[in-house]
Parts: structure tokens; sequence; C-alpha cells
């Protein structure tokens, strides 16, 4: 809202320094400053109503050394990222634009369902929580708007020429020349290959001619997929004290890298990648959602005084996927997330091979002494405190290589 506020005191009252707010670079360093301000101030409110209403957590009994202590800690504290992150949001992005409007969505729809777990499991006293056949449902429902939204929105396009396109700067500013062809399309990015854009419409083309216009057929359902996916992996990451917050944080980070240069047309056109109109401004909400999530740590760290719930990591995985997929680089999530990957992999090989092995040997076996990994490594004897901080370094090597795709190719 200050946007627009800032705007027509440039624009019509002429009032000298308003202008600085039409810079993203701008705009975004307010709302992490003011994100990070707002949920280490606050959360020590919020998480003090949680705990006045009892939201404690349960802890169930894995053998696992100091489980028992964090019984009784609050819970629910994805309220602090999803307030910290909507309120600068809300003061310093274009709200008109498409891609703003929907991570807001993304942000209230997967923070309503997480809220709701949350509330079954601690109000109704039910450890299960919601039942898995809605919360799916509610995860392919966001699929589903998100990925109609994109395709057929006439906002979202993109230009994947940028390479053959003259960028040179004249007394009046930046001029491109020709101008951008910009197109609807359903082309994405493969990572670590020249000419790497690729069109799920390709995967139709065996149909015959005019094929291209049944590509949602295609696009619809992978968004369902990839959105299902990361939001589960954010889920069974959130284990351990600071783990899911920081790991997201540094693969968000990198995200806003790839938005920022995907928005830009001087940096699309310079490192020969898919040129994203409009795109740059989810930098905004980028910096917002970094801002609450290492605000968040201040509490979330070992020890934790806040658990971030289902609340939290339902959202956290929706955002990171919706941010990956608007931006074309939906390809990199197996390597961006990688930590989300190997902790989804590790519960499906372990019950995999548990089921495996108790119907061909009659006695189920384990390849992990616990899943998701990082329960692995607390019953090897790890601290908690060392597993997090060796996960986050893994996320840094990897949201680097990630970026290092830009040129790497």
């Amino acid at each position: 809202m200050l946007y627009y506020l800032f705007e027509y005191l440039d624009k019509v009252l002429n009032i000298s320094g308003t202008g600085v707010f039409q810079y993203i670079t701008f705009r975004s360093a307010l709302a992490f400053l003011l994100s990070l301000l707002l949920s280490t101030v606050y959360g020590k409110r919020i998480i003090n109503f949680l705990r006045n209403q009892q939201v404690g957590e349960t802890v169930r009994e894995l053998g696992l050394a100091g489980q028992n202590e964090k019984a009784g800690t609050p819970t629910m504290g994805g309220l602090i990222i999803i307030f910290a992150t909507l309120v600068p949001v809300m003061l310093f992005a274009k709200l008109h634009n498409i891609y703003v409007v929907l991570l807001i969505v993304t942000t209230l729809w997967m923070g309503t369902i997480g809220f709701i777990d949350d509330y079954i499991k601690i109000f109704k006293k039910d450890k299960q929580g919601l039942k898995g056949i809605f919360k799916v449902f509610g995860q392919v429902g966001l699929g589903l708007i998100v990925g109609v939204v994109l395709y057929f929105h006439q906002g979202v396009t993109v230009r994947t020429d940028t390479g053959k396109t003259d960028v040179f700067k004249e007394t009046t500013g930046y001029v491109v020349t020709p101008p951008p062809v910009e197109e609807k399309s359903t082309a994405t990015t493969i990572p670590f290959f020249k000419n790497n854009e690729f069109d799920y419409a390709e995967l139709l083309s065996w149909t015959g001619e005019g094929y291209e216009k049944w590509a949602w057929i295609v696009f619809i359902p992978i968004v369902i997929f990839i959105i299902t996916a990361v939001s589960n992996g954010a889920n069974l990451t959130d284990g351990i004290d600071g783990l899911a917050a920081g790991t997201s944080a540094i693969s968000v980070l990198a995200l806003g890298i790839f938005t920022f240069v995907s928005g830009n047309i001087i940096f699309s056109n310079y490192l020969n990648i898919m040129y994203i109109p409009n795109s740059g401004e989810m930098t905004v909400f980028i910096a917002a959602f970094v801002g609450s999530l290492i605000g968040f740590l201040w509490y979330n760290s070992y020890p934790a005084s806040v658990f971030m719930g289902d609340t939290g990591s339902l959202t956290i995985g929706g955002i990171i996927a919706v941010l990956a997929i608007a931006v074309r680089k939906e390809m990199l999530i197996p390597l961006l997330c990688g930590v989300f990957l190997v902790e989804n992999l590790s519960v499906v090989l372990q019950v995999s091979y548990f089921k495996y092995t108790k119907k061909r040997f009659g006695e189920g076996r384990r390849i992990f002494l616990m899943s998701p990994l990082h329960h692995h490594y607390q019953k090897k004897g790890y601290h908690e405190s060392k597993i997090v901080t060796r996960f986050w370094i893994v996320a840094i090597m990897l949201a680097i290589l990630s970026i290092i795709t830009l040129k790497l190719r």
C-alpha cells in the first residue's frame, strides 16, 4: 500500500525523493528489515499468547535424546512467519502483480491447512491431526489454482530470445532493441544445458498439429505434483530445532537471485536466460519471507522456544514450490531443495524396505536407525545443533551449485 502512496507522491505531486519506491531493490530491503523486526519483536508476544492458550507440543516417545524436554513447547509458530511475511508485502509490494497475488494466496491457503491440522492435534487431542486425504485435497486445490492462473492469465508471459537482443544505454536510460516479444508459454528451464528451455507442450507433439493449445493437460498436473511434493518435503524436514527454517531460508534466498535476474531484461540478456516480465516483483515477497524465517530462527534455534508446526512447514513448502514454478526453475528443485528431497527419500526407502523384508523374510528390517534422516543421526548420538548446522552447510552448497547453473551450461 505504501508503494501506491509513494507512486502518487512521485508522479502526481512530484515530491523529490519519493521515486525511490519504484526500485525493487529498495523495497525489498525495507521488506526484509521490517519482516525481521516483526518476527523478532512481535514473535515473542505471539509465543507468549500461544503459551497462555496452552498450545503446547505433544511429543511422541521415540527414544531420542532430549525429547522429553520439548514437551509443552508452544507450537503453531508458523503464525509468526505468516504474519511477518504478509505485513511487509502488503506495505511494499505491487499488490496488483499476479505473481504477488499468487504468493499471498499460497501463504494463506497452506497456512490455513496447517493451522487446521495443528488445531486438531492440540485442541481435539488427535495426534494424527487433519486426515491425510483432506490435506492432499488442500494441496491439490492450491496446485490447481496456481496451474490454471499461470497457464491462462494474460499477465503471465515469457521471452526466451533475450540472447539475441541488443541492450544498450542512452542518456534517457536503458534501451532494448528490437522490442521484447513476450508470449504465453509453458516453457521451463533445464539446468546445466545450453539452449536449455523446454516446453511442456512438446510432450503432446505426437498428437499432431495444434497440440500447443492442449499444453494445460500436462502443465497443470505437473504444478499440482510439485506443490504437493515440496510442501510434504518441508513438513518432514521440520523435526528438530531450526532445521526447516534454516534450510528453507537458504533455498528461498537462492530463488530470490533467480527471480531478480529473470525479471530484469538487462541481467536476463547478459546471462542469456529466460526473461519473465513482472516476475521481479516477487523479490519483495522473497525478501520479506527470508526475513521472517531468520527472525523465527531467533526463537526456533536450539533449544527452541517455539515450533512452527504444520502451520509453518506446509506454508514454507508451498511458497518454495510456487516460487520455483513461477520463475521457471522447478527442475532445479531436487538440487536446490536437496535436503527436503533426501528427507523424503529416507522415509520412502525406510517404509518400502521394511515392508519388503517383512513380506519376504517375515521380519521387517530397516535401512536407517530411524527416519526421516535427521532422526537417524540423532540415534547415532549426534547433538541436534550439530546435525542442523551440517544440514545448513549442505543446503548452502546446494544453493550455490543451483545459482552456478546460470552460467554453467
